[in-house]
């Protein structure tokens, strides 16, 4: 699958990274794709990634990853949401201080023929990079439309080492968001350490 990335700091640069090594081509998406240390990136991931203009990863992406400060999300989504039409998204973007802290909204308004989900925003992303606990895999919860579009988000979190937990449709986005408060609150609050997940268990 055609993956863009937009963003090539820890988050976008681990899950590009991942879904590369897992068979998936990867352009990630950059104001300056010539950067120093986005080449040393392409560097350490090998074959089946390259980077390019944002405008020109949207058009090669079946799936786009927004990863990207909160802070330009709703310019990004406005400036491309032509081309964003019909793409799978995936908003793991955090507008930290503000609520929502996601961009589900301006997705349905600019962008309501996409299918955008809720995900990657409520783990840091040493959980992206190392999913398994004592052999045990890390649930990450997700939301946004059921349907074909849910088959690839499975795939696409499952290529990652993450076991999917859907939550339910985009209505369900606050109650992911409330999940990076959780994780703040043990990883950081209770010192508990950064490479923390979460695990549903049933009997």
């Amino acid at each position: 699958m055609n993956i863009a990335v937009l963003g090539t700091g820890h988050i976008g640069g681990t899950l590009g990274n991942k879904w590369a090594k897992a068979g998936h081509t990867v352009r990630f998406g950059a104001r300056d794709p010539q950067k120093a240390e986005l080449q040393e990136l392409l560097k350490s991931i090998g074959e089946n990634a390259s980077a390019s203009s944002i405008a020109e990863a949207i058009a090669f992406g079946e799936v786009v990853l927004f990863a990207i400060p909160g802070t330009v999300m709703d310019a990004t989504i406005a400036d491309h949401a032509k081309a964003l039409k019909g793409k799978i998204i995936i908003d793991s973007a955090n507008k930290m201080n503000t609520t929502p802290r996601n961009s589900m909204a301006i997705f349905a308004a600019l962008v309501p023929a996409a299918k955008v989900y809720r995900a990657f925003n409520a783990y840091g992303w040493e959980n992206f990079e190392t999913p398994t606990f004592d052999n045990i895999t890390a649930d990450l919860f997700y939301c946004g439309p059921n349907g074909e579009s849910r088959a690839v988000m499975d795939k696409l979190i499952a290529d990652i080492g993450l076991e999917p937990m859907y939550l339910g449709g985009a209505e369900q986005a606050e109650l992911v968001d409330a999940l990076l408060a959780l994780w703040f609150t043990l990883a950081i609050g209770q010192k508990m350490g950064r490479h923390l997940a979460l695990k549903v268990l049933k009997g």
